[in-house]
This record gives structure tokens, sequence and C-alpha cells, in this order.
């Protein structure tokens, strides 16, 4: 049967092997993006024809959201899970009534076909690949799962601090002095003293700073609305210098260290351009744990080239997966991870719940609270 799915017992080694023969161009990173956002499901009706619900994992990257999320599930026989291929998925989609994106763009085509979809929703916080207002017209649901409750926040910030401390340190550079059995190089750098400017001050950016500050760091932070009901916590504390879109360039030119933390929006792609760059300190370092597109990809390389950044650190980029040839690549002051910054354990796990949990809620017909929606 063309589009089949793939079998639900799909093991590890499989998914890997999957992963290493498909490699499709990212997703356009802005389909349609929402404008707002509700934590109230409202009204949804029960799914599944003949007694199942069916859940659609898109493409076999992250194969633990697939695994985990079976494996919650495995004693609930009327809940179906299945990982489709990225290109197969707008010949299945009409057969399921809950899709995971992962990295596939969710278009108005797509949607269209989706003639049994109650809820399209991310295994994280990105839905920058999904037409919301066509997911609207279709009355079908859109869906993120907030960070600040699984551990993908957490998870995040730690490896912003695992890269800044690598572009610091010069990892790749010890990587060869090992190879050639050198000792003592190279002199790298530390967080202490450093001004770190967090660029997006959200779930994540609230846990990068609460694990930066006993590295005896100034923070600076931008952030759109500091209103004290958009915060989880006192930020007094954390933050030495608060400020809004319109101060990044000057705060920016204070920085030694730049994390970006932004969501992807029709805002904030390219958002660290020429401009941007040419702001920072010479010689600073640039990390982003949050999408690629945040990053202009020529004013990058061009600053790297010139040596006016430092360094750079990323957990993604502008296509993915990466283009191991990537001329970015080449420098000798990148570090680069496989978009593994939320990929955890604890925050896998607690998103296969929610997960999880949303299908057995859609087929029961229940209200479902276990995630934000955008529509």
């Amino acid at each position: 049967m063309a589009g089949a799915r793939l079998a639900t017992t799909l093991a590890r080694s499989s998914l890997a092997a999957a992963s290493a023969s498909r490699r499709p161009s990212g997703p356009n990173l802005l389909a349609s993006l929402p404008r707002g956002s509700s934590n109230m499901a409202g009204s949804i009706e029960r799914s599944g024809s003949g007694g199942i619900t069916r859940v659609l994992f898109c493409g076999p990257y992250w194969p633990a959201s697939t695994i985990y999320t079976k494996e919650y599930l495995q004693n609930y026989p009327f809940i179906q899970v299945d990982e489709v291929g990225l290109e197969e998925v707008p010949d299945v989609i009409q057969n399921y009534h809950l899709c995971v994106v992962k990295n596939r763009r969710i278009d108005s085509d797509i949607i269209a076909k989706a003639s049994q979809m109650k809820v399209i929703m991310q295994y994280g916080v990105g839905i920058e690949g999904v037409n919301v207002n066509a997911a609207t017209e279709h009355k079908i649901k859109v869906a993120r799962i907030p960070g600040s409750t699984t551990g993908n926040a957490v998870s995040c910030a730690e490896m912003a601090i695992y890269l800044t401390l690598g572009v610091l340190r010069k990892q790749k550079v010890m990587d060869t002095a090992v190879k050639r059995k050198d000792l003592g190089i190279p002199v790298g750098d530390t967080i202490f003293g450093k001004s770190v400017l967090i660029l997006g001050f959200g779930a994540i950016g609230v846990e990068v700073a609460k694990r930066l500050r006993p590295f005896g760091v100034k923070i600076l932070a931008t952030k759109r609305n500091w209103s004290s009901d958009t915060l989880p916590c006192d930020i007094d504390e954390l933050v030495d210098k608060k400020g809004g879109p319109e101060d990044m360039y000057e705060f920016a030119g204070e920085a030694d260290i730049v994390i970006a933390c932004l969501l992807l929006t029709k805002e904030t792609v390219g958002i660290v351009d020429h401009k941007f760059l040419s702001a920072m300190k010479k010689g600073s370092y640039l990390v982003n744990i949050a999408r690629g597109g945040l990053l202009d990809y020529d004013a990058v390389f061009n600053h790297l080239k010139s040596g006016h950044l430092g360094g750079l650190g990323i957990d993604v980029a502008w296509t993915e997966p990466y283009d191991p040839e990537d001329p970015i690549l080449k420098f000798s002051n990148v570090i680069i991870t496989p978009h593994i910054a939320g990929v955890t354990e604890y925050s896998y796990r607690t998103m296969a719940k929610v997960v999880g949990d949303v299908a057995l809620k859609l087929h029961s017909g229940e209200p479902i609270t276990e995630v934000e929606f955008v529509n």
C-alpha cells in the first residue's frame, strides 16, 4: 500500500538507520505563525474510528520521542502510534487524529488532507513549521508543550552552559591537542567575570540565568514584556540589567557572550544579523540553542572569517540535518551539537507522558490541559 505506515515496534537501531538514510532539507521556518495562545483546549470532538485513536510522528529524527511515547502507551491498545517517513506524511495524514510534527513542515496542502485530524502538536515548544491559520480554518487545534513544565527548559539551559564552556575553552583545538599528544594547550577563557546577554528571557532564558549566576557573571537580558505575570519568579537576583528588543544592540556592545534563547517568529527571523554582530565586542562569543533561523548565515560566516566573532556554539542550524561540509563548521572556533539541547531522559520521558495523555484524552473526549494551544 502506497505510504504504508512503519510498524509500531521499530527498535532504536532501525530508527537510527532510517535517520541516516533520509536527508531532507529543513522545513520552511515560517509557514504561518500564531499571534496569540491559550491554555484551554476548547471543544475537541472525541476521536477514533473503530475505537482506535491514531497518533502520527513525522520522520525518523529525534527517535526517542516516538519510542518513549510508545512505551508510555503500551498498555492502551486503543491508541496506535506510528512513525512515518517525512516524504510519506502527505500520503497518510488523513488516517490520523493527532500529529506530532517534529521537523516536518505542515503546510496548508497537507492540512487540507488531514480529514480526521483533531490536534497538531510539537514534541516541545517550536511550532513555526505549522500553518496555524490553515489549521484553524480546518478546525484543527495546534499546540506546543510548555518547556517550563517538562524539563525541556532545564535541559536546554544546561546545553547553553555546555556550549558556552566549549567555545570558551576551545573544544576543537583541545581535540586536536589530544590527537597530537600535546599538553597545556590551548589557553582558553573562563565564564567568570564575563558579561552575558541572554537574548530572549523566556522559560529557557530564566533557567540559563539561574545556572550562570554561580559563575560570577553580569547578566543582561532582553524581553518584550517584563511585567510580573509573564515571569515565573522574582528575577531581580538573576538579571543585572533588563531591556526590551530596542536595547539589544546596546546590550550586545556590553556583552562578552550572547546566548540566543528567542522563539522564532516573523519578527525574530535573522535578528542576529550584520548590524547585531557588528555591535558585539570584537572577540565576543555567540551561542544559539533556540532556532537556526535566528542567525543570518552570511553575517555569521563573515564575522567568523574576519575574526570579529571570537567563537560560535550552536545546537541548531539553518538547514537540518546539518551538512557536515558546511563552511561554517570548518572554523576551529565553532562547535555544533545535533539539535539535542532538549533531548534528555528527564525531558523526553516527561514530554512522552504529555503526548500520551493528550492522545488518551482525545480518545475519551476529556478536556486537554497538558499543552498550550495557540489557536
